[in-house]
């Protein structure tokens, strides 16, 4: 069971709905593609989700394959390799996967947020420092050749010897749009990023500064109703009440069950809150797991310690009845592959058999070439 119970779906209070968990949880499921898998290609569904977060190479195929019909590796791989796709510093300052265009669009809205949060990360390491200038050499570095950052950071040590070489290639990735380059981004490719800045790369510069309105906007067609503090944890950005309010006369407002304020598309979908989920499987860092402030459509608090680890890893996650229920992992040995699956309670008898059918999907996606495939709960 997911834990959550099930309550009145959707309460009127004056003029204004209030929406429960579980109303929420629908929609977020229909906007995210979980309800059904889209026949929607794979280039479009990134847009749509405004990106997927992509710390390391495999997890976006997974989060593509459970949303889209018949995704296969290469529908991905090769948006990649072509250049309409990239892996890029943006929401949260970690690393998405997001379209070419997006790159460009969004890298300057996010730009003041990036800068606050290298003076957060790096900023007594940096004090004293013009970092426009390490910026500026940076890009200089990185568009002679694509490099590591740890190449880089020794690079620009060399100019600035007194100075974290760390510290200096992430004011470089702070400052300048690095994306990382193929065959980073490829399936089961391993070995490190390295990185190009995004205007050599695409060969486009990014757009001018530009106001957060369309973002928000596309924020909440991805993960809405939500609230303005929704928003902020998602993007890393602060201060997006002034967008929201040039934004409110066109959004629908509604209130959850604490009586917080939610804003939405007027048109997204907001299914009924007993609308039939099937069970999905989720990869990690999944950003359907960290973009809200309060999790609770989701997951559960106690859910959420159990799926954040304390070294900044977001577990592999499945969900049962639209909300997360356990845990899972693929071990491979000689040929082998089983998926591990580590429920957080007691499972009905259905949704075993459906998590083993699903289970034996993802196990034919993502391990095509073992001999041998089982679906274990552990």
């Amino acid at each position: 069971m997911s834990g959550h119970e099930e309550g009145n779906p959707v309460v009127v209070t004056g003029d204004v709905k209030v929406l429960d968990h579980r109303a929420l949880n629908r929609s977020l499921l229909a906007r995210q593609l979980l309800l059904e898998r889209s026949a929607m290609p794979a280039g479009r569904a990134v847009a749509h989700l405004v990106g997927m977060q992509a710390q390391a190479p495999n997890p976006p195929y997974i989060g593509l394959w459970t949303r889209l019909a018949g995704f296969r590796i290469e529908d991905l791989a090769s948006l990649v390799r072509n250049r309409e796709v990239v892996r890029v510093g943006l929401m949260r300052g970690t690393i998405h996967l997001v379209t070419a265009d997006d790159c460009v669009a969004l890298r300057p809205v996010l730009q003041g947020a990036l800068r606050q949060g290298l003076k957060g990360a790096f900023g007594r390491k940096l004090e004293g420092l013009d970092v426009e200038k390490v910026a500026e050499l940076g890009r200089e570095l990185v568009e002679r050749g694509p490099l590591t950052l740890g190449g880089l950071g020794t690079l620009l040590a060399e100019r600035w010897p007194d100075r974290d070489p760390f510290a200096l290639a992430n004011a470089v990735r702070n400052l300048v749009p690095l994306v990382q380059v193929p065959p980073r981004g490829l399936w089961g490719e391993s070995g490190q990023a390295v990185h190009t800045s995004a205007e050599a790369w695409l060969g486009r510069p990014v757009a001018g500064l530009a106001a957060p309105d369309l973002m928000v906007e596309r924020y909440l067609a991805a993960f809405g109703p939500a609230t303005v503090k929704d928003i902020q944890v998602w993007s890393g950005m602060t201060r997006l009440a002034d967008a929201v309010n040039r934004l409110r006369p066109r959004l629908a407002v509604f209130r959850d069950e604490n009586g917080r304020e939610l804003l939405d598309l007027p048109e997204a979908p907001r299914p009924d809150a007993n609308t039939p989920a099937p069970v999905r499987f989720l990869p990690e860092f999944d950003n359907i797991l960290l973009s809200h402030a309060d999790r609770a459509r989701i997951l559960t608090e106690e859910q959420h310690k159990l799926v954040f680890t304390r070294n900044g890893l977001i577990r592999s996650t499945f969900l049962v009845d639209g909300f997360v229920a356990g845990v899972w992992r693929v071990e491979q040995t000689r040929g082998a592959a089983v998926l591990v699956l580590e429920p957080f309670g007691t499972l009905r008898a259905g949704d075993r058999a459906a998590l083993t059918e699903e289970g034996g999907r993802l196990l034919a996606f993502a391990t095509a070439s073992a001999a041998s495939r089982e679906v274990r709960f552990a």
